[in-house]
């Protein structure tokens, strides 16, 4: 497990992306998209791209209605200040599909946020989860699938995850 990162912007952006999942992970629409600035942007694993809180929460609304969402495992790479209030978060996630207790190599990604300080608060300007495909690189597939499961080892998500949460 990490320790506390000692700078506290870097945490609270930590703790921002954290809830970014956990509010997938619960199947909030609403909670996903509060997170985000209210013009922020979000790109989807398929490329789809919603705008804004509102068009944010409208498009994943009826996929949360439509079937139960696998699980978020993720580690966090990279959190990088752009500026003092605007940072990146690098990260790399795989899901764990309900009623399994294994991540699902085909939809590891990586993901990025962009983040902006708005007085003390932090929120997501650009969220982007992009396939993990390494397209003729079975090697590092394989690599991330190994790494993931190691995280997935550290978490209580696949005792959920088995259990149908």
């Amino acid at each position: 497990m990490s320790s506390i990162p000692a700078n506290p912007d870097e945490n609270m952006v930590r703790v921002l992306y954290h809830n970014l999942l956990q509010a997938w992970n619960q199947q909030s629409a609403r909670g996903m998209a509060e997170l985000f600035t209210n013009d922020g942007n979000m790109v989807g694993f398929d490329g789809s791209l919603a705008n804004g809180q509102n068009e944010i929460g409208e498009h994943l609304a009826p996929i949360f209605l439509s079937h139960p969402t696998a699980t978020y495992i993720s580690k966090v790479r990279e959190v990088r200040f752009l500026s003092p209030t605007v940072a990146m978060l690098r990260a790399v996630a795989g899901m764990v599909p309900r009623g399994k207790n294994d991540i699902l190599p085909a939809v590891n990604a990586i993901q990025t946020v962009v983040a902006v300080k708005d007085h003390e608060h932090w929120r997501i300007a650009l969220f982007q989860n992009t396939p993990a495909a390494f397209h003729g690189r079975q090697h590092l597939a394989d690599d991330l699938t190994k790494e993931l499961r190691e995280e997935l080892k550290l978490s209580n998500i696949s005792e959920k995850s088995s259990q149908g949460f």
